[in-house]
């Protein structure tokens, strides 16, 4: 399967819920006037977008159609595409080697798994991968990361349950530096109920790179659910107050139905969406690419 059909069939119940309203919309529409905007609205905020960028998102269409002369509703939605599309684009995060890429996010959105594509995709374009599993909190984190670090046929470094994590992740950067790697994937601890506790476990991780590993670029990646919809954009916000992301991996979208979410986190957190999960296969994480993502939904 290709990749924009992967996308498209990934987002088929968001693609579902939003052609059939529009499609219902545009064929009762002669011209479009308020009506037609104040509904198109509507469709965005049951899609998940969010009231307030919805409301924005529609302000501009109606501007781009007062410019550009626009009656037929189906310019409109070709429109709609438009801005949408160029208000969810981002300037691409250009990884150098090496890169040390701290994942984080709660239990249960899909982190480990995540990581496991994210190795796979990295070791397919020709990258040295090493994944470090420095969770030590949740039970069995490391086991469950082994399983993906086997599957996508990558090393892993890991330690007990209980260890200190700065600690796993200064003996990754050895072992990442002994094997030349390239991208050092680590696997954090999320738990919101101790923010002062996980604020500085990430600075005491950040620290320990910035001392053994200078010449590495850090970046961090918060994984959300988007089944969770509007709720993960609350845990987006509390992450947002402990440490600098520099983009959102967005899963579980096969499961949604509401997959304008992705639209919400772009205008109302201002963070970038870097990787969509569509599918639970090893390559079910791609790349966000926000014209295929617009076109995969409205068709």
């Amino acid at each position: 399967m290709g990749l924009f059909s992967r996308i498209k069939q990934g987002l088929s119940r968001t693609r579902g819920n939003v052609s059939a309203q529009m499609d219902e919309l545009i064929e009762n529409t002669k011209e479009i006037d308020d009506d037609f905007f104040e509904e198109l609205t509507d469709i965005l905020v049951m899609a998940d977008a969010g009231a307030k960028t919805a409301m924005e998102e529609v302000e501009k269409l109606k501007a781009l159609c007062a410019e550009r002369q626009i009656k037929d509703p189906i310019k409109a939605k070709d429109a709609l595409k438009e801005v949408l599309a160029s208000s969810m684009k981002a300037v691409p995060m250009n990884l150098k080697d090496p890169s040390v890429i701290f994942v984080i996010g709660v239990n249960g959105v899909g982190k480990t798994t995540s990581i496991g594509k994210l190795a796979s995709r990295f070791k397919a374009i020709g990258r040295r991968v090493l994944i470090v599993a420095a969770d030590t909190f949740r039970a069995a984190a490391a086991e469950q990361l082994s399983v993906w670090a086997e599957r996508a046929e990558v090393p892993i470094v890991k330690r007990q349950e209980g260890a200190d994590p700065a600690s796993v992740v200064f003996d990754g950067l050895q072992t990442a530096k002994a094997r030349h790697a390239d991208i050092i994937l680590v696997d954090t601890a999320g738990r919101l109920h101790n923010k002062s506790h996980l604020m500085e476990e990430l600075r005491k991780m950040a620290r320990v790179v910035e001392k053994e590993y200078p010449e590495a670029e850090m970046h961090a990646l918060l994984v959300l659910d988007a089944t969770t919809g509007q709720n993960g954009l609350n845990q987006a916000r509390v992450f947002m107050d402990v440490t600098r992301l520099d983009g959102i991996i967005l899963t579980k979208l096969d499961g949604t139905a509401k997959g304008g979410i992705a639209l919400a986190i772009r205008r109302e957190l201002d963070l970038p969406v870097r990787y969509i999960g569509v599918g639970e296969g090893l390559d079910d994480l791609q790349p966000f690419n926000a014209e295929e993502y617009i076109d995969a939904i409205f068709g």
